[in-house]
Formats: C-alpha cells, structure tokens, sequence
C-alpha cells in the first residue's frame, strides 16, 4: 500500500461538461472533428495536447502509451472549433488489447471530418507507414467519403534542414495528401498553422461543445491515465505494456469539500513486474505516487488523498474477461 498525502496546488480551471450550448455564433462558424493516426510513438499525443493548450493526453517514449481515443476541444477565437481525437498507434496486434485498440483506431478515422497521419522526422518512412497510408487511400476512396487525408511531420525540431526536406519527399511519395504539414509540437513550430488547415476542412456548424472545455474525458478516466504516465517513467522495457490503472473510488472526504479522496490499484501481470513498480522497500512505488498526485492536483484544483495498491492481474492482455474488467 502507499498512501500519498495531500500537498497544496495551483489553482487550475478544469474543464466540466455544461449543459446548453451557446447560441451567439457566426453564420460562418466551422465545428467538427479531426483524427491524429499514425504508429506508436510519432508524438501524436504531444501534439494534441499542443494544439489544445493543456495536456489532456498523457505522453510517454513508451509505445502504446495511449490506449483509447482521446478528445481535446480546440477553440479558435469564437469563429471555430476543432475537436481533435488522439488515437492508440496502429500496429501489428500480438494481444487481444493490441487488437482492440486497433479496432479504436478505425472506428475513429471513419467518424471524424479529416485524417492525420503522423510521421516523425527523425525515423525513416518504413513498412508501417506505407500500410497506414494504403489503408487511408482505400478509406478516402470509399463512396460518399469526403474525408480529407493530411500528412504531418512530426519532431522537426529533431533533424536539421537537410533531413527534414529529405523526409518531406518521402512521405509525399506515399500517397495523395490535402496538405503536407512539417510540426514541432515542443517548439511549438508550426502548431498553429495546422490547427488553420484543419479548422478549413470541417464543415459549417455550430459549437459541439461549450466555450473553454478542453475535454470531454470523464474526470476518473483522467485521473487513471495520469497514475498510468507515472508509472511508466523509467520502467524497462517488457513493462509498459503490461501496466492499467483502474481508480476503485474517487469523492470528497466527508466534511472537507477542499479535500479529494482516491482510491487506485495500479495492475500488472506478474509477479515480476509487481517488484518493479513497487522499487526496493516501496521507494518506485512512492515516487509514482507523489509525481501522480501533484498532477492530479493541477489537473482537478483541489488537494487529494491518494491510496495506490499495486495487484496482479494475469495475463489479462490476452483475457477478454480481464480487459472488460480493466475498463477495453
């Protein structure tokens, strides 16, 4: 058990469902909803939350970091909003949860208004990105499809000129794209301008969701996700994958509004891997605790109470009845 006391935090708006939508718009107003696709690790969650302005995906150098499509709400000045959809990478399934969050990644392009698909400039264009770009090819030729395919170049701020222009001829070899998009989302390179070219793309309407709503993630599914990112930090390799977080109770304590109480087990699949996330004499496991806490701090404006047990789950990757049960 690591039990994680309370600590004081800034204080931070967070976004929360409204009812009503505004009426007061622009005739002219554009709403509706873009993809960022791609493998894993391309830095489509860091560009999301780029774009957005708050961090509304967690972001790792682990692959498979995220693990189910997540909205970040960009609002462009009253004149628009951009509803952007963080996708698990699409990859080669070797579980029945790389399968599952594959079939996340489908659904969700065949929803949304327009497509990007992010490429790093620091990694050759390879086997993976070709077959992403053909399967988009065949989605944007299906009939009635008026979805527009960008490519986005990822991590320029990684490469110098020379690389990033040799990148820029490789990935337009890949197919036909409304537009090639060179990005840093650390540097902040170029973010704006993309979030203009999407913004083009959706169709005339109304607000989706209310003015300053940065996501609609349900405040528990992000509390889980943010005690997932800590965990994550500096495990070894085989880990990652094998690593949910499920938050058993979450509510005020009673007779202290100010005081937030959560309840989370962190699950892994062997005992093994316990050992790891719990670090010698529990140090691993306080540590997630402490950094998890303070970002739920910021992410919810109000002080919290976190109790984090770590609990074996076997295989449960590869069990149906287990991943029901870890929330896929």
């Amino acid at each position: 058990m690591n039990s994680v006391e309370p600590n004081s935090a800034d204080d931070v708006t967070v976004a929360v469902p409204m009812a009503g939508f505004p009426l007061d718009y622009p005739a002219d107003h554009r709403a509706g909803f873009a993809c960022f696709v791609g493998r894993p690790n391309v830095g489509k969650s860091t560009l999301t939350n780029a774009l957005v302005g708050s961090k509304v995906a967690i972001t790792s150098n682990r692959p498979q970091t995220t693990r189910h499509a997540v909205r970040g709400i960009v609002h462009r000045d009253g004149k628009a909003q951009l509803v952007l959809v963080d996708t698990p990478g699409l990859h080669r399934p070797r579980t029945v949860l790389g399968a599952r969050l594959n079939d996340i990644v489908r659904a969700t392009w065949s929803e949304v208004d327009v497509i990007a698909l992010c490429i790093p400039a620091d990694q050759p264009v390879g086997p993976g990105d070709r077959f992403i770009a053909a399967e988009l090819a065949r989605l944007t030729t299906q009939p009635r499809s008026r979805r527009s395919v960008f490519a986005v170049v990822t991590k320029t701020d990684l490469v110098d000129r020379d690389r990033l222009a040799e990148q820029l001829i490789a990935v337009s070899a890949l197919g036909e794209f409304a537009e090639i998009v060179p990005v840093s989302a650390t540097a902040g390179d170029q973010v704006d301008l993309l979030a203009d070219l999407l913004v083009a793309e959706l169709p005339v309407s109304p607000p989706l969701y209310p003015s300053g709503e940065l996501t609609d993630e349900p405040e528990q599914v992000m509390v889980a996700e943010l005690i997932r990112e800590a965990a994550l930090e500096g495990v070894r390799d085989e880990l990652p994958h094998s690593v949910a977080v499920v938050v058993e109770e979450m509510g005020p304590r009673a007779g202290r509004d100010n005081l937030l109480d959560i309840y989370a087990n962190v699950y892994v699949e062997r005992s093994s891997q316990k050992a790891i996330i719990l670090g010698a004499r529990g140090a691993r496991m306080k540590q997630i605790g402490t950094t998890s806490r303070q970002h739920i701090e910021a992410l919810l404006g109000m002080r919290v109470y976190l109790d984090l047990h770590v609990k074996i789950a076997k295989d449960w990757q590869r069990d149906p009845r287990q991943l029901r049960r870890l929330g896929f």
